[in-house]
C-alpha cells in the first residue's frame, strides 16, 4: 500500500516537473530569451534533474543541493528544484528546509539578471520565486506535522492496546484469585467434614449400623451442600462482580457452623459477645475467620477442643485457638496454604489487622491462634 502510493507520488512529481519545464521552454521561446542552442543545453540539464527526483525521498537534502546547479542555469529546472525543496520540508526539520530554500532563492538570481523576464523584470521574477518557494516550505511543513501526528496517534493507540491487554491480564488474574478464595472459603469446610466421616468409616470397624448410617447421611448432606454452594458461587461470579451479590454467610450462620463442627467431633467453646449491627464486610469476614479456624483445627488437630471468642470494644475482636496435638497428626486433607493468605487479604480489605501463629501461654500451654481486629464502623 505505502510502496504503491510512493510510486504514484513519484510519477505525479515527474509529470509536474516535465509540465513546468515545457511551460518554461514555451515562455522562453515566445519572449526570445531562449534560443535554439540554449534550449538544447537546458534540455540536457533539465532531464537529469527530473530523473534525480526519484531519489529525493531517500536523500532529500542531497537531491535539493544537487539541483541548485540546474536551477542556476535554466528556468526549465525550476519545477524539479521546487519539488526537491518541498521534499526537504516534508522529510527534514524546518531549520534544514529553510536554509535549503534560501539557497534555491539565491541560486537563480544571476540567471534572472542575465535573462530578465520582459513582463516581471528581475524584481518581480525573484519575488514570485520567493513566494512560490515559501508556499512549498509551508505546505511541506504541514505535511510533515500531519505525518508526525498520525505516527504519534498510532504509537499511542498501540501503547493503549498493550496497556489494555495488561489490564485484562491483571483483571483475569484477580478474578482467578477471587474465585479461588471463594472456593476455598466455602468448600474447604464441607470437604473436610466429608473427609473426616469417610475416614471414620474406613478405619473404624466398631461402629453400629446407626452410626454408619448417620456418617453416610452426613457425607451425603455435606456433598450436596458443597455442590449447591459451588453452583451458587459460580453463578454469582458469572453474573456480576458486585460485592453485594456474592454468597452471603455471616455471623447469623455461626450456630449452624458450630453445630456442624461439633457433629464432626470437634468440641467448640464459643463466647459470642457481639450484638449485631456490624458492617456487612466485617460480618462476613468475622464468619470466615471462625470458619477457617474450625477447618484448620479439624484438619491439623482432630479431636482437640477449639475456643472461639467474638467481642466488641473499640474494634471487633475475633480469636480462634486450639491446643496443638500431643503428637504429630496427619491432616485429614492436604492443605492448600491459601486459607491464611486469603484471610489476611480479607481482613486488610475490611480495614483490620490479622495475626496467626503458634503461641505459648504463661501456663506453658501451646496453641495455634487466629486473631483479628476489625473496625466497628463501615
Amino acid at each position: 500500500m505505502t510502496r504503491a502510493r510512493n510510486v504514484a507520488v513519484d510519477i505525479t512529481a515527474t509529470v509536474i516537473a516535465v509540465l513546468v519545464a515545457l511551460m518554461a521552454a514555451a515562455g522562453g521561446l515566445d519572449n526570445g530569451t531562449l534560443g535554439d542552442g540554449r534550449l538544447l543545453v537546458s534540455l540536457a540539464i533539465t532531464v537529469p534533474a527530473i530523473v534525480v527526483l526519484w531519489w529525493r525521498r531517500r536523500y532529500p537534502v542531497g537531491v535539493a543541493i544537487a539541483l541548485l546547479v540546474p536551477a542556476a542555469l535554466t528556468d526549465m529546472a525550476g519545477g524539479a528544484a521546487l519539488i526537491a525543496v518541498f521534499g526537504v520540508a516534508v522529510h527534514r526539520p524546518l531549520r534544514t528546509a529553510l536554509w535549503v530554500a534560501l539557497l534555491h532563492v539565491l541560486a537563480p538570481v544571476p540567471l534572472s539578471i542575465r535573462y530578465p523576464d520582459p513582463d516581471l523584470q528581475v524584481l518581480g521574477a525573484n519575488t514570485l520565486a520567493l513566494t512560490i518557494i515559501a508556499g512549498a516550505i509551508a505546505w511541506g511543513t504541514a505535511v510533515r506535522a500531519r505525518r508526525e501526528l498520525i505516527a504519534s496517534l498510532r504509537e499511542r493507540a498501540a501503547r493503549a492496546e498493550a496497556e489494555a491487554r495488561q489490564r485484562a491480564e491483571l483483571v483475569r488474574g484477580l478474578e482467578r484469585e477471587r474465585i479461588a478464595r471463594e472456593m476455598h472459603d466455602v468448600l474447604a469446610h464441607r470437604i473436610s467434614l466429608i473427609s473426616l466421616h469417610a475416614g471414620a468409616l474406613e478405619i473404624r470397624d466398631d461402629l453400629s449400623r446407626e452410626q454408619v448410617a448417620d456418617a453416610g447421611a452426613t457425607i451425603r448432606t455435606s456433598a450436596h451442600q458443597a455442590m449447591e454452594e459451588l453452583r451458587e458461587i459460580l453463578g454469582v461470579l458469572r453474573a456480576s462482580d458486585r460485592e453485594e451479590l456474592r454468597p452471603r454467610q455471616g455471623l447469623a450462620d455461626l450456630g449452624e457452623l458450630v453445630a456442624e463442627a461439633e457433629k464432626a467431633g470437634t468440641t467448640v467453646q464459643l463466647e459470642h459477645r457481639l450484638d449485631g449491627g456490624l458492617p456487612a464486610a466485617v460480618d462476613r469476614t468475622a464468619f470466615r475467620l471462625v470458619q477457617e479456624g474450625l477447618t484448620n483445627a479439624r484438619k491439623h488437630a482432630p479431636g482437640v477442643a477449639v475456643r472461639v471468642l467474638l467481642e466488641r470494644g473499640d474494634e471487633v475482636h475475633v480469636r480462634v485457638s486450639n491446643r496443638l496435638p500431643d503428637g504429630p497428626a496427619a491432616p485429614a486433607l492436604p492443605g492448600t496454604r491459601s486459607g491464611l493468605e486469603g484471610l489476611a487479604e480479607r481482613v486488610a480489605l475490611a480495614g483490620g489487622r490479622f495475626e496467626h501463629g503458634v503461641r505459648r501461654s504463661d501456663q506453658g500451654v501451646t496453641t495455634f491462634t487466629l486473631e483479628a481486629w476489625l473496625p466497628c464502623k463501615g
